[in-house]
């Protein structure tokens, strides 16, 4: 067996960057640009109002006469003669022949007199030309995430699209005889095809868009079939006949479809039962089929390999040492990667596991918003530190 670092290693050596393709603005939130966006123009354009007030050129008066309204949108070209102020609104261009702004509040007006309280200072409340960016200045470099800001910052260099990286496109099979699809009453026997679902939502957490296969009975021309029509996606993830049992299909099939397996177990708990494969250039993740390993077995795997196939530079979830609420212990030889749940407390993290850590248990998966990560042969005490892998962290949101 292989440990986790190197199995991610394999897989990070395997796949490549996905092509990119040119998308709306708002269809690119959250993809990765492939292409460095300059200025063609100065922001501000002009020097503009910061706030409703009053131009004038700050001389040292301290009244003036009102020349004027110019509201957001409209300009002057009409020079402000000194001793004069023109009342204007936020994002009007400043007219010629003023180099200040004074608030509305701290004017008082008496008879079409304009009467300025404090003290003036010239260029106050005056967004200047260019102060933000330069024409020709590098706004967005290439391998940026578009977050909510980032579209706003594109669109005031006047584009309505941009080129980003393409979303993966991942093909999910189950396979297993004992499997029932979503929606029916399952009998002694049968199980529900929940993984599916599961990794599913977690190709589409990840950004990815899932394609499903349904199900493969642990019947080999059948599970041929469906393995060649996932290699049509930009990887293929197979859950369940992985292992080493009579029905277990899925590496040697993948070797009959000319693929290579990169490696077979990692020592982890759970999960060890985790292939990896190369098929035609398509990454190949064969997965356990308990929903608790397959999920772990994902976040550890295959949610990185998609980031970087979407052009991420950061692809790993966020490890962090929190305090541990009770003992927790692994008497066994593979690392045990603990559901637990975190919370943060007077700045510091805690966590307490979430019980019964069978990977049948995909309850102690709800519960959890965190992995922590126990060394072989080792207790660990209420109050000592231990790693956490972070699932997500809404925990840390204010009410």
């Amino acid at each position: 067996m292989i440990s986790i670092a190197q199995a991610q290693q394999i897989i990070l050596d395997a796949v490549t960057i996905l092509p990119s393709q040119e998308l709306s603005l708002l269809q690119a939130l959250g993809r990765i640009t492939t292409q460095e966006l300059h200025a063609p123009w100065d922001i501000p354009l002009a020097d503009y109002s910061a706030m409703d007030g009053y131009a004038f050129s700050a001389t040292g008066e301290a009244q003036f006469r009102i020349d004027g309204f110019l509201p957001a949108g409209e300009s002057r070209t009409l020079p402000v003669p000194r001793g004069a102020a023109v009342k204007i609104m936020t994002g009007a261009v400043i007219p010629p022949g003023c180099d200040s702004v004074v608030p509305i509040e701290d004017v008082e007006i008496h008879n079409g007199i304009l009467q300025i309280r404090g003290k003036i200072r010239t260029g106050m409340n005056i967004r200047l030309r260019g102060e933000e960016v330069v024409a020709g200045d590098l706004v967005i470099p290439s391998g940026t995430l578009l977050r909510a800001a980032e579209i706003g910052m594109i669109t005031t260099l006047g584009r309505s699209t941009v080129t980003v990286t393409r979303p993966p496109r991942g093909a999910l099979l189950s396979t297993g005889d004992e499997l029932v699809e979503a929606g029916t009453i399952p009998q002694p026997g049968e199980v529900i095809n929940s993984n599916s679902y599961s990794i599913a939502a977690q190709l589409l957490e990840a950004g990815a868009e899932p394609v499903m296969l349904g199900i493969a009975r642990d019947e080999r021309e059948l599970t041929l079939k469906k393995l060649e029509e996932g290699l049509s996606a930009d990887l293929l993830i197979t859950t369940g006949g992985v292992s080493v049992g009579d029905r277990d299909l899925v590496k040697e099939l993948l070797v009959e479809l000319g693929g290579e397996i990169l490696f077979w177990k990692v020592s982890m708990k759970p999960g060890k039962p985790v292939a990896f494969a190369m098929v035609r250039g398509k990454p190949v993740f064969a997965l356990p089929g308990n929903p608790v390993a397959a999920m772990v077995s994902f976040e550890q795997f295959v949610r990185p390999a998609l980031l970087k196939m979407a052009g991420h530079s950061r692809i790993f979830r966020p490890v962090v040492k929190a305090i541990l609420g009770e003992a927790v212990n692994n008497p066994g030889k593979r690392p045990h990667l603990v559901r637990g749940t975190v919370e943060l407390t007077n700045g510091r993290y805690r966590v307490v596991s979430t019980g019964n850590q069978s990977s049948g248990r995909i309850s102690s998966l709800t519960r959890s918003n965190g992995l922590m990560l126990v060394p072989p042969d080792t207790l660990l005490a209420a109050g000592d530190d231990v790693d956490v892998q972070l699932l997500d962290r809404n925990f840390e949101m204010g009410r």
